[in-house]
Parts: structure tokens; C-alpha cells; sequence
């Protein structure tokens, strides 16, 4: 079995040429440039040689940059029993993360829309934020089990993120700030759904 050129010999060094590449992909994003392997190895100042035995296409480098966290819950540790509270702290984090992160998640965005030709390339989407979602519900379950906590989270999931960022600010024409406040009083208005109709989105 070959071993990735990156896990051979001199790990330390290895991964500081990974990461100098990374950074400079998303200093690219920031400027609103999608980013070839040349361009971040110029960027970097790393030869094209060098970074093409880390990251061999275009596609391999913008997987790199995707943002990722082993967060299992957006709540702080003395995190309040009401639901809304719970939420309104979830969204209030959720949010400002997806703004930070808007270009690396916009290009792997395009990317999940894109098909891959290495069917081992690991999935961009994956959910993350529904769990976030449903931990800040989750009173709810004793509280009113009639509701449907994973769906409302759905439904809530579904009215914020990327996706609802970019046709806020892109369609819609709102400022970030105008947009984030949207997607949390999107958030608040299906929880107050649930309550007063006893069930989550059908």
C-alpha cells in the first residue's frame, strides 16, 4: 500500500508546507478568488511541484480548506433549560460562524453540487448543524413530546446556514448583519410554531 506523500518523513515539516497551503487557499477565498494549486503555491510561496504532491487538483486543495469542527454543542457549559434561550444562543453562534466561514462554505457548497470523480472523496455536507439544532431543542422532548424535535430542527436548519446566507445577501439584497437577524428570527418563529401548534413541520 503507497503512503500519502504528506505521512512520509519529516511530518513536522510536511505539515507546516500543508498548512502554509491551506492558509494561503483561504486567503484567497477571502478575496473572493477560487483558487488553483498554482495559484496557492504562489501564494504561499511554495513551489508548484511541492504542492501538487500535497494536493494533485483543484478540487483535492478546496476540500482541504472546508471548514471543519468537532463541536458537539454550540451552548456554553451553564446553558439555560428554555428552549428559546437555548436557541437563540445555537443560532446567535451558528450564525457568526457562517459569516467567518462564508467563502470557504460557499465554494464547498459548489463543490456537493459538483460530480466527483473520486468516489472517495469524503462528503462536504454533512449535517453538523441540524445536531447543534436539536441539542438546543432538546428540553423539548419532556417537555412537549408531541413535537417532533429532528424535524423542527430540519425546518430550522433549512431557514438558515450557507445556503439561506447567500440568497438573503445575494437575492434578497440584505446586509449580513440584516441576514443573520432574519435566519434567528426564522429560527424563533418555527419554535413559536411548534409550541402553538403542539408539532413540527409536516
Amino acid at each position: 500500500m503507497s503512503v500519502p506523500y504528506e505521512l512520509s518523513g519529516r511530518h513536522q515539516q510536511k505539515a507546516r508546507t500543508r498548512q502554509a497551503l491551506i492558509s494561503a487557499t483561504r486567503e484567497l477565498l477571502t478575496q473572493g478568488l477560487i483558487p488553483t494549486v498554482e495559484k496557492a503555491a504562489a501564494a504561499a510561496g511554495i513551489s508548484r511541484t511541492t504542492a501538487y504532491r500535497y494536493f494533485p487538483n483543484q478540487r483535492a486543495l478546496l476540500l482541504a480548506v472546508h471548514p471543519e469542527t468537532q463541536r458537539q454543542s454550540l451552548l456554553p457549559e451553564n446553558a439555560p433549560s428554555d428552549p428559546q434561550a437555548r436557541l437563540d444562543l445555537v443560532m446567535r453562534t451558528f450564525t457568526r460562524m457562517t459569516v467567518e466561514w462564508e467563502p470557504q462554505l460557499r465554494t464547498s457548497l459548489r463543490l456537493s453540487l459538483e460530480p466527483a470523480e473520486d468516489a472517495d472523496q469524503p462528503v462536504l455536507r454533512q449535517g453538523r448543524a441540524i445536531g447543534w439544532i436539536e441539542d438546543a431543542l432538546a428540553p423539548l422532548r419532556e417537555t412537549n413530546p408531541e413535537i417532533d424535535v429532528h424535524r423542527l430542527a430540519v425546518a430550522i436548519r433549512s431557514a438558515s446556514g450557507i445556503e439561506a446566507l447567500i440568497w438573503l445577501t445575494d437575492i434578497a439584497g440584505l446586509s449580513h448583519e440584516e441576514a443573520v437577524e432574519t435566519m434567528c428570527w426564522s429560527a424563533r418563529a418555527l419554535l413559536q410554531a411548534a409550541l402553538v401548534g403542539g408539532a413540527a413541520p409536516s
